[in-house]
């Protein structure tokens, strides 16, 4: 088995769940290298983790200049992921880039091609295509073993405080962030469509700015029509308790249905057949035949499954499970959402011109003015 450099670009939150994935696949990936604007948190960070001999940065492209790096984690604001991404992807580094790809449906789209043509890999930040049971239940959907999928539904319900915009500039602005949609809901609206094994064609939305002082929205409420004829509706919001977070998906077929997710830290699960009989510990079972109990573990950190999933494809000249299509679709459809928004319609899916979150940029300070 190969044994790949990696090398991180900010060392925010997320990077504390990089941190542990490389402590669980020590076989597998080094880690060589850091970089961020504060080189005391960086040094920080990595002795809290148990990490000696990393070199830090302040600077990423002095970083990639001088390290000889396989694969590089982005986990900077949205907003930069594009530039960054693009210059590791010329430079031949394989990428592990944070959710959303980037903050506008072409960049994404040239990402997408860029990777092709450079011939690297780009795994997304997509964590819940990579939870115990997700696979299995995609393939049985997929395979036609609960019939006609009629529709599916998302609740994203993740509560924020004012103090976690508040302790970064650039949270809740639509130039860097977005909203709880773009932030908080994009990989929950990748999953359902992933799950339902079908693309969307349109879009109608949509958006409220309730309780939180932020640029963008804290709800957001999508209905979308699947290529297959299936319907798929979305709820998003920070507006909840910050202690009650919740992530739920339903899709309800012809001969039963399926819903799972988190609610608290914990997982739910509740598949049925079409008698209403519980599908569960025959799922459970399947996990353990496929993956052992290793593979639950995931579900306490999944970035060390996105890891395991991107060094494999690496190894197999396969595609991540969550690739750089999955990264630009999930862009794509999101934007779309916010454009239904902003334009009052139904919007056609994929967008056939350029779109990105800074057209949004005075979205309710214009509804309010007209209201």
């Amino acid at each position: 088995m190969n044994r790949y450099k990696v090398a991180i670009i900010g060392c925010g939150r997320v990077a504390e769940k990089h941190l542990k994935a490389y402590s669980k696949l020590k076989d597998r990936l080094e880690l060589v290298s850091v970089s961020d604007l504060d080189m005391d948190h960086a040094k920080q960070l990595l002795a809290e983790r148990g990490f000696t001999g990393v070199k830090i940065y302040s600077d990423y492209e002095e970083m990639l200049n001088t390290e000889k790096v396989d694969i590089c984690a982005i986990t900077v604001p949205s907003g930069l992921h594009y530039k960054i991404a693009t210059f590791c992807l010329n430079k031949g580094i394989h990428i592990l880039l944070e959710k959303p790809m980037t903050m506008s449906n072409t960049q994404s789209k040239e990402l997408f091609e860029l990777a092709q043509k450079v011939d690297k890999k780009i795994a997304m930040g997509h964590i819940y295509r990579y939870f115990p049971i997700v696979g299995i239940l995609r393939e049985d959907l997929k395979n036609g073993e609960f019939g006609k999928i009629t529709h599916g539904t998302i609740c994203v319900r993740w509560g924020h405080g004012q103090d976690y915009y508040d302790s970064a500039a650039w949270r809740g602005t639509w130039k860097s962030d977005g909203g709880a949609l773009m932030n908080q809901s994009i990989h929950a609206i990748d999953l359902l469509l992933w799950l339902m094994d079908s693309k969307a064609v349109s879009v109608t939305a949509k958006l409220a700015r309730r309780l939180r002082n932020i640029e963008a929205e804290d709800v957001g409420m999508a209905v979308m029509e699947l290529e297959s004829g299936a319907l798929a509706m979305l709820e998003g919001t920070t507006a909840t308790l910050p202690n009650d977070k919740e992530a739920m998906f339903s899709i309800f077929c012809e001969n039963g249905s399926v819903s799972l997710g988190l609610k608290k830290g914990k997982p739910s699960l509740n598949i049925r057949n079409g008698k209403g009989r519980s599908l569960n510990f025959k799922y459970i079972r399947k996990q353990l035949s496929k993956g052992g109990f290793k593979s639950f573990s995931y579900a306490l950190n999944p970035h060390t499954g996105i890891y395991m999933d991107l060094v494999n494809s690496i190894d197999n000249n396969t595609q991540p499970i969550a690739d750089a299509y999955a990264g630009y679709s999930s862009v794509d459809n999101l934007l779309g959402i916010y454009k239904s928004a902003k334009e009052g319609h139904s919007v056609a899916l994929p967008l056939d011109s350029e779109f990105c979150s800074e057209d949004m940029i005075g979205f309710f300070e214009k509804n309010e003015n007209n209201g």
